[in-house]
């Protein structure tokens, strides 16, 4: 059996008061496209942080089998690309050099980019469709443009594991489509893409849902299971009803009331 590329045990977190997540125990195969899904207040967006090492908490985490805690930071950032909720970037940078930042983890201290770093960037601009913006002050961008900059930062880094918690913040239509072809891209390069979808149409179609409600894990499985398409609709309290249509999973607001 292959290693997964995260994996958690009796993973639990406490932010202030709160207990957010409560003992879970996931793995996440390498290789796959996972989608967290939940209602508000989940635990979605606390677990991928988790995940990226960015929250204190009890229990193991591992990525691609080894403790998160063994892993230098400069390890770490190698092997593991995050984009989160609302990040800032500071206005007066140009959009190529914001996006070259994403390839830091793989520079010496106070090196150059190499021939290398710069195709990175190059590839990530294009895959975001920025190319064209890459001299513009990333302070002159509307949010979606700065979202998919963010993205393309991401991308650089080149990471096995990718963590991205609601990238489609602010994009339209055919971005998100690029988004997904660009993570299905990625998938089929043999990478890990873990992502937080309020989008559910778009969350099914990924190779695995990830379940929660109220910090617990209450499914695992790939949307085409009958039972992964039972939960998710349970956790949404039979608001939204699941169809296949042209061969996709589609999740649609149920009206009317709960029949």
């Amino acid at each position: 059996m292959s290693v997964p590329a995260l994996h958690t045990q009796s993973l639990s977190v406490r932010l202030g008061e709160r207990q957010v997540l409560h003992g879970l125990s996931v793995s996440l195969p390498a290789g796959r496209w996972t989608s967290v899904v939940g209602p508000n207040g989940a635990g979605k967006s606390t677990l991928l942080q988790v995940l990226a090492g960015l929250l204190p908490h009890t229990g193991e985490v591992r990525l691609q089998g080894r403790p998160l805690a063994q892993w230098s930071r400069r390890e770490r950032a190698q092997q593991l690309a995050w984009l989160g909720q609302g990040q800032e970037a500071p206005p007066d940078l140009s959009v190529h050099d914001l996006v070259m930042l994403g390839r830091l983890p793989h520079q010496g201290w106070q090196a150059l980019a190499t021939p290398q770093d710069e195709q990175a960037v190059q590839t990530a601009l294009q895959a975001t469709d920025t190319l064209a913006w890459q001299a513009r002050a990333v302070g002159t961008l509307s949010g979606g443009e700065r979202q998919r900059v963010l993205l393309a930062r991401a991308l650089a880094v080149q990471a096995p594991v990718l963590l991205m918690d609601e990238p489609l913040a602010h994009l339209d239509a055919p971005h998100q489509a690029r988004w997904w072809r660009t993570v299905r891209a990625l998938v089929a390069q043999g990478r890990t893409v873990v992502s937080v979808l309020h989008d559910m149409s778009l969350a099914l179609q990924a190779d695995e849902l990830l379940v929660l409600r109220a910090g617990c894990l209450v499914h695992q499985g790939p949307p085409a299971d009958a039972a992964t398409r039972e939960a998710v609709q349970a956790v949404f309290e039979q608001s939204l009803v699941i169809h296949e249509i042209q061969g996709q999973w589609v999740a649609l607001p149920r009206l009317g009331g709960v029949s």
